[in-house]
């Protein structure tokens, strides 16, 4: 299991904070390799930061057990566009779990030059299965 995996790599995805078990914040930057035609980020990277960040929430949440985990459903709503070169932050968290699944959600901020403060841009919640491994 290859750890970051090429997906947070590709994204230049940053954990920032997974000291408290069950929550996690990331960052990225709004690369302009992820702008759609009308040069705003399409909604699927942000989904996709939304969900690895969730995941590593999901995966802290278990503390010493050793897991795989895997996205069973996902919603995703975005609030605001989100140009080029802002400075995304994701905070992932778990609302509830188990020892088979956890619930999960996301916040996603960004902060753009010129700009003063962090927007809210997308709300994600999603459901994670569990499957112990060797």
């Amino acid at each position: 299991m290859q750890v970051p995996p090429n997906s947070d790599l590709t994204l230049g995805m940053t954990c920032v904070d997974k000291a408290t078990p069950g929550r996690c914040i990331w960052r990225m930057r709004a690369d302009e390799r992820f702008a759609n035609p009308a040069g705003i980020m399409q909604g699927g990277f942000i989904g996709a930061f939304a969900d690895s960040s969730m995941g590593a929430a999901a995966v802290t949440y278990v503390r010493d057990r050793r897991v795989f985990c895997s996205n069973a459903e996902m919603k995703i709503s975005f609030l605001a566009a989100v140009p080029p070169g802002a400075d995304l932050t994701c905070t992932a968290e778990v609302v509830s779990g188990g020892r088979r699944v956890a619930f999960v959600e996301a916040s996603v901020t960004a902060r753009v030059d010129g700009q003063e403060g962090e927007r809210l841009v997308a709300r994600a919640t999603s459901t994670y299965v569990y499957k112990e491994r060797d």
